[in-house]
């Protein structure tokens, strides 16, 4: 009991270099992913399309994401993982590259695509090599600390970018996360190991074997229920701020940097609870985005209650993030790499249905708190989800 006692302190430990230098890449990726819907009016403009086909950029990014992650996490399974985040990036930068040269709609969508499939890449062995580099007792902290970079994207980057877009032309935001990609590189180069050692090179044989659980894909059900449910809501935030509350358009970018705000905090409360009490932090966390998405619907014309609730949602919306991750490596055992990467296609899946099932309910005449709504059923099938695979741990630890 004691040597267990003293190794448990042993393992909970400082987060390594290679994770908040990994956080860096993820930043750009993910400003790269987001930074598309603060560009659409000058890529429009530019390229004689209309908003709606520019809109598809970022759905075509979405469908590569979840394509690609499982399929490139095959595809490179026996190189070393540094080797495979240095091809990922430099994939990543070339398809900006491209993208920024671009003089038609035909290629920019194209390099979309392909730089989604690098980042898919990018992504699930980035988590790999995350969890692998930490104990058992840090293993949520520390993929908390790698969505970090992502939360960054979102609070920074893609504001950034915008500016950027507004300022030099679209174009020059291509180029300004190319040259990040870049520096990921050389950080990747610095701070990940060619191989850990005493580790065997990853088997297919034995990755695939992983899915043969029922749990897992109770895991990745519960993910995409849970990001349909919050992505689906916040991407039609903005409407349901200025058509429903009746804010000044000018408002929405402090709110949407209060939600940011929001979730950089989520991410580091749920990474530092979700290690000792992954259950209890994943349901309360649900329950908390349920009640949130009730009350935006009900009260959504009280300026300071929609407000504040909006920043809620983005601390409760990452504190689940931290857990939902975690099981996936939990489960996956020793054949991590191939379930990380259907864990960010699942998380994609997500983002592509649950903006569509909010666009769908609005069409419909439903208004504008309809993905609200939406976002209260959606969790409480992820809530289910969550329940069944609590019970199964019960039975079988």
């Amino acid at each position: 009991m004691g040597g267990t006692a003293v190794t448990a302190v042993v393992e909970r430990g400082r987060i390594p270099r290679v994770v908040p230098v990994l956080a860096v890449s993820i930043f750009a990726l993910g400003t790269s992913e987001f930074m598309i819907a603060g560009l659409l009016p000058e890529l429009a403009r530019d390229l004689a399309i209309t908003i709606p086909q520019a809109g598809y950029l970022i759905s075509a990014f979405a469908v590569g994401m979840i394509v690609g992650a499982p399929a490139m996490a095959v595809l490179t399974l026996r190189l070393p993982r540094r080797t495979t985040l240095v091809a990922a990036l430099t994939v990543f930068a070339l398809g900006h590259v491209v993208g920024a040269l671009a003089q038609d709609y035909a290629l920019l969508m194209a390099a979309r695509v392909v730089t989604a499939v690098a980042t898919g890449a990018f992504w699930a062995v980035a988590a790999v090599v995350t969890v692998s580099s930490v104990g058992p007792r840090d293993r949520a902290r520390a993929l908390s600390v790698l969505l970090a970079g992502l939360t960054v994207a979102n609070v920074a980057g893609v504001p950034l970018g915008a500016l950027i877009g507004q300022q030099w032309g679209w174009r020059a935001a291509f180029w300004a996360v190319g040259a990040l990609a870049v520096a990921g590189i050389a950080g990747v180069l610095l701070s990940v190991p060619r191989r850990v050692e005493g580790t065997a090179p990853p088997r297919i044989s034995a990755e695939v074997a992983a899915f043969r659980k029922g749990r897992l894909w109770i895991a990745y059900a519960t993910t995409a229920a849970y990001q349909s449910a919050m992505i689906g809501a916040f991407s039609y935030i903005a409407p349901l701020l200025t058509e429903v509350t009746g804010l000044p358009s000018e408002w929405v970018p402090a709110v949407l940097l209060g939600f940011g705000v929001g979730c950089l905090a989520g991410v580091l409360i749920g990474g530092w609870l979700a290690d000792a009490h992954p259950w209890s932090t994943l349901f309360v966390a649900l329950a908390a985005g349920g009640l949130l998405f009730a009350l935006i619907a009900l009260f959504a014309r009280v300026p300071a209650l929609v407000v504040g609730m909006v920043v809620l949602l983005g601390v409760v919306a990452f504190v689940a993030g931290a857990p939902l991750n975690a099981r996936v490596f939990t489960l996956a055992g020793a054949a991590p790499t191939l379930a990380s990467a259907s864990n960010t296609a699942a998380f994609n899946v997500g983002n592509t249905l649950g903006p569509a099932f909010g666009g769908i309910a609005i069409s419909a005449g439903l208004g504008f708190t309809a993905p609200s709504w939406l976002g209260v059923g959606l969790i409480i099938v992820a809530i289910a989800l969550g329940l069944v695979s609590w019970q199964l741990d019960r039975r079988d630890p």
